[in-house]
């Protein structure tokens, strides 16, 4: 393909990709934002397999079959429960691909028209010494990241004396490995500066607690779209430099929303530097009562009530109950009842995922709310019923200092006429602290599976 005409369809690409993002920003115009984003992944790949210097197609063929294979038996497989781990799963593959392509690179430079062995040229240098230690770091971040989620290794933060110092110690490390590297082109250096990489992605995540998961997630997104474009510096590829700078750019606007959102400071996420601090006394669990209730109580309650805001979490998810959840929404409507729903920016374990649950279950775009649109609404609501939700609505976060979730925003579900609130128990949640809105006068514990109790409560109804 003529290099001019190249050009034009990673252009035509790049669009593409754009107008992806912008219909993702709304989940009215998501399935249309998906499809922009398959048309141009689809261009940018044809283009590239006709590239002239492009050969093996044999190998690129099983590779794709392969991958496509597993992708498709994940994809058929995979719970919506678990799509923050298999996120973040797919985050490590982009990382390890920026690593080999930087690796691959060094030792045959003049595959990649960059030089030959021990004449690379500078700037090469410099992008291969970007790529391979961002996609190192986001591949152990991410690694970690995954185990955290699944519940391989506890989701506690790791803490010890003198880790930050440690970490910035690495990170000057990595800085002078990569200079050394450029300087002499030495492999010594440059698997040095891998390997500390590799390190420091590890020790960034592991001093993240629970509570904070979801922003991680999204850091690391935007680390591999970084990674991606250290990639595409590489392969000298248009089409993977404005994707990866595309997703890199996006993934740390969002990171920065969530940081807002969540009361943290962007540059200690950015450096791993939040998230460690130690659970705050409980709430007096033991010296406390909660009120329970039954279902045929709650459908009493909120048969009469004149208006209902949901607030699901990530028991909601494990649950799979947002169908319960509609069925409820809908049998209040015919009596009359005003029903909405609120999302905090991180319910659940990554951005939107109660946003995809509910239109799964073809809940109307405009009863979906976001924090700030409808915080101020619970003060005159009658009802809240909060099924799997916890830390989101933790009064801590606006009373106790010693709190690890102090200073976050939360869903005002505690000024609320009732709290309606379904839990399996009184356990604490992601961040480890009890919550107090479970022993407050207005509030009724519905003990159970939250798609069970749902159920019942429709039935009631």
């Amino acid at each position: 393909m003529p290099a001019n005409l190249a050009a034009l369809a990673y252009l035509i690409a790049g669009v593409c990709f754009i107008m992806a993002l912008r219909g993702l920003s709304s989940p009215v115009s998501a399935r249309r934002g998906n499809v922009f984003g398959i048309a141009g992944m689809i261009i940018a790949v044809l283009t590239t397999l006709a590239d002239p210097g492009v050969v093996g197609y044999e190998l690129i063929a099983v590779a794709l079959l392969v991958g496509g294979a597993i992708g498709t038996f994940v994809a058929l497989r995979i719970q919506m429960t678990a799509m923050p781990q298999l996120v973040a799963a797919f985050h490590s593959l982009v990382g390890m691909a920026a690593v080999l392509v930087a690796t691959a690179a060094l030792y045959n430079p003049a595959a990649y028209g960059i030089g030959s062995a021990g004449d690379i040229r500078l700037a090469s240098l410099i992008e291969m010494s970007l790529g391979v230690a961002i996609g190192a770091v986001t591949f152990s971040g991410s690694v970690v990241a995954f185990a955290k989620l699944q519940g391989i290794v506890g989701g506690s933060p790791v803490v010890f004396p003198g880790q930050h110092w440690l970490n910035l110690a690495l990170g000057l490390a990595i800085l002078a490995a990569a200079a050394a590297f450029c300087a002499e082109q030495s492999t010594g250096a440059f698997w040095v500066m891998t390997a500390l990489a590799f390190v420091v992605g590890v020790l960034v995540i592991v001093p993240i607690g629970g509570a904070d998961m979801p922003v991680v997630i999204s850091m690391l997104n935007s680390y591999s779209g970084w990674a991606a474009a250290g990639i595409g510096f590489t392969l000298e590829n248009t089409a993977l430099i404005i994707t990866g700078a595309l997703v890199g750019s996006s993934g740390a606007i969002l990171s920065y929303i969530m940081c807002r959102a969540m009361n943290r400071s962007f540059i200690s996420v950015i450096l791993g530097g939040f998230g460690g601090e130690g659970a705050g006394p409980a709430a007096g669990a033991a010296d406390k009562s909660a009120k329970p209730g039954s279902a045929e109580d709650a459908a009493f309650i909120l048969k009469n009530a004149g208006s209902v805001i949901i607030v699901p979490g990530y028991g909601m998810a494990v649950a799979q109950a947002q169908h319960a959840v509609r069925e409820m929404a809908d049998a209040l409507a015919r009596n009359g009842v005003r029903v909405r729903y609120a999302i905090h920016p991180v319910a659940g374990r990554m951005p939107g995922h109660m946003n995809v649950l509910l239109a799964e279950a073809n809940v109307p775009y405009d009863e979906v709310f976001e924090l700030d649109d409808i915080n101020s609404d619970f003060r005159t609501t009658d009802v809240a019923y909060v099924i799997g939700a916890n830390d989101i609505t933790n009064p801590a976060a606006k009373s106790d200092p010693q709190s690890p979730i102090y200073g976050m925003p939360i869903l005002d579900v505690e000024l609320a006429g009732t709290v309606l609130f379904v839990k399996r128990s009184l356990a604490p949640g992601y961040a480890g602290i009890d919550n107090a809105l479970f022993y407050r006068g207005n509030t009724m514990m519905l003990f159970g599976d939250a798609k069970k109790v749902t159920e019942a409560i429709v039935k009631a109804l």
